[in-house]
């Protein structure tokens, strides 16, 4: 069977992409590397049963000459971050948006036969409820939230007008190796094993005793993979471990000292994934515990090298904006 992953050189769809070859498939990645890395495929590239296209999901017709022949659809490909997404709104649009739309498309002309949208849980703002369903009502605090959404929401449609069978995965604070090692300021694990490598404090937004839903990159693989071979269609389904953690128990595991940077708006005190609609829909469980995913991390520390060092005035500096607009 044919399949294609869009961001299929990024974080999670590398992981994907390497699953989907050892389970068989022929794997079509599309990628245009404004976050992804060709490293991130390097063991994949050697299957005779890759395609990669170098191509921006928000072309229409070069979406469209990837889906010859595919049967299902993994649509990541996405941009990421909050601070960049406030100051470019127009782009972060073009892309989550509009190239949704473009791959949603493309595969309602191909005869596509499952559609999964990786969604995110960041369209829950700060919710009232813990854990969170998928009931709530969504609150996004920012333009990649709301972008994600909208796509979401795009997505829903297609499925019930054209009766492509869909399904979208809110994904919680995903983790693991290969995760983002350069750019802007963002996940939380990047920026600690940076900064452990360099023999610096973690800078801990607040007093650490806020909360994430960190959930390890196979394990949400495994929703996918669940989700494609299932007969769902039109479901929204949270994807977390259930069991949140908080940052001071982050850097527990990973050993090192503390400075404090302020804490921001927008952001939730606590992330915590209401799973029990997808464990009863497709009998799915994370598997990794954090205690389990730290030792990986770290067992992968050297993959941070060169990445950014943040410190307080670095991150003072690159959340300006964050201040200046989800502070009113």
């Amino acid at each position: 069977m044919r399949v294609l992953v869009t961001g299929g050189a990024g974080f999670i769809g590398s992981h994907l992409v390497d699953r989907l070859l050892a389970e068989g498939y022929e794997v079509v990645v599309l990628d245009n590397f404004s976050s992804g890395r060709r490293e991130n495929l390097r063991d994949a590239l050697a299957s005779p049963h890759l395609k990669l296209v170098e191509q921006d999901v928000a072309d229409p017709d070069g979406v469209r000459r990837c889906m010859d022949g595919v049967e299902r659809v993994f649509h990541l490909a996405a941009l990421a971050d909050i601070v960049p997404s406030v100051n470019r709104p127009l782009v972060y649009h073009r892309s989550n948006v509009d190239g949704t739309v473009c791959v949603l498309e493309a595969a309602r002309a191909a005869g596509v036969r499952r559609f999964v949208y990786a969604a995110s849980s960041s369209c829950y703002g700060i919710p009232d409820l813990h854990p969170t369903s998928e009931e709530a009502p969504p609150r996004p605090q920012y333009p990649y939230a709301l972008t994600k959404l909208v796509g979401e929401q795009y997505v829903l449609h297609w499925g019930r007008l054209y009766g492509l069978p869909v399904v979208s995965l809110r994904l919680f604070n995903v983790y693991g190796p290969r995760s983002r090692t350069t750019g802007t300021y963002g996940a939380v694990f990047g920026i600690f094993l940076a900064q452990k490598l360099a023999g610096k404090p973690f800078t801990v937004v607040g007093d650490g005793t806020q909360s994430r839903d960190f959930t390890y990159v196979s394990d949400v693989v495994d929703a996918m993979v669940q989700a494609a071979e299932s007969a769902l269609s039109g479901e929204i389904l949270n994807v977390g471990s259930g069991r949140p953690q908080t940052v001071n128990r982050l850097v527990e595991l990973l050993g090192g000292g503390v400075v404090h940077v302020p804490k921001r708006p927008g952001e939730p005190d606590r992330t915590h994934a209401g799973i029990s609609r997808i464990r009863r829909l497709l009998g799915w469980e994370p598997r990794i515990s954090l205690e389990e995913g730290v030792v990986v991390m770290l067992r992968h520390i050297e993959d941070w090298r060169e990445a950014p060092v943040w410190t307080p005035e670095k991150i003072e500096d690159a959340t300006r904006d964050w201040f200046r607009y989800l502070g009113k």
